[in-house]
């Protein structure tokens, strides 16, 4: 059965969560068992799960979408999933650089190009999509985001991210996790929306980590992101399971 296919990690419902990170939806969903697991969308029916919540998310926010905008059997490409028992509440994407490019390189070639011949290796993010319903958003934006700094850091040594964004977005991105635009605003091909080109650098992602990982609810950090990040500890054990996963 699906559900039985390997975990990558499980996120407890509300008790993972410092009290001021509640959501009315959070605060509904205390007292259940369920936990949240997070999953590669490595078989035809996750993959189809995936590609349903992205064109639904996509859909509600005006943007077009191809009809498999996840799919894909790239040994440089990984779609992660959470499952809320059989429900699928999230998904996110991430492209390694190689011989087929990035996503991005479809609007932006040219700053992406730029990056490269500086020899950095490229990593790209995307196709995130959360059910607005769903328990612990903000928590699952944030594990999502960590494994993929595990598994394009960590086990590839992909050393620098791009995004390609809409611009109403950006300052998210650029508060939460440190990402700087880097181009002009330029019309997105694959979801006829405007966008920018942001980048965050390895070096911040690292200290951030490093510095934050794991201590969420403290004073200090109660409106940032990185705390929410996975601790060294635990990073070990994922990347672990990634390896195994990536070799089956």
């Amino acid at each position: 059965m699906e559900l039985d296919a390997p975990t990558i990690v499980s996120l407890d419902p509300v008790s993972d969560l410092p009290e001021q990170t509640y959501t009315q939806t959070d605060q509904n969903f205390n007292g259940h068992e369920k936990k949240v697991r997070i999953r590669l969308a490595n078989s035809d029916r996750r993959r189809e799960a995936a590609n349903l919540l992205v064109k639904t998310q996509y859909s509600w926010r005006g943007y077009k979408v191809n009809d498999n905008p996840t799919a894909t059997r790239s040994p440089k490409c990984i779609t992660l999933i959470a499952q809320n028992e059989a429900t699928t509440v999230a998904t996110m994407t991430l492209s390694l650089d190689g011989d087929a490019g990035l996503p991005a390189d479809e609007n932006f070639r040219d700053h992406i190009d730029t990056l490269r011949q500086k020899g950095h290796k490229l990593c790209e993010p995307s196709l995130l999509a959360i059910k607005p319903d769903s328990c612990v958003e903000f928590r699952m934006f944030a594990a999502m985001m960590s494994i993929c700094f595990i598994y394009s850091y960590q086990l590839h040594g992909y050393d620098d991210y791009v995004i390609e964004i809409n611009p109403r977005h950006s300052n998210v991105y650029r508060r939460l996790l440190g990402f700087q635009t880097i181009s002009e605003q330029r019309h997105c091909s694959r979801v006829q929306a405007p966008a920018v080109l942001m980048r965050l650098q390895i070096e911040h992602l690292v200290q951030q980590v490093e510095k934050y990982a794991g201590h969420y609810g403290g004073p200090r950090t109660k409106n940032a992101f990185y705390p929410y990040f996975f601790p060294r500890e635990d990073a070990v054990g994922i990347a672990e399971r990634l390896r195994q996963m990536q070799s089956t």
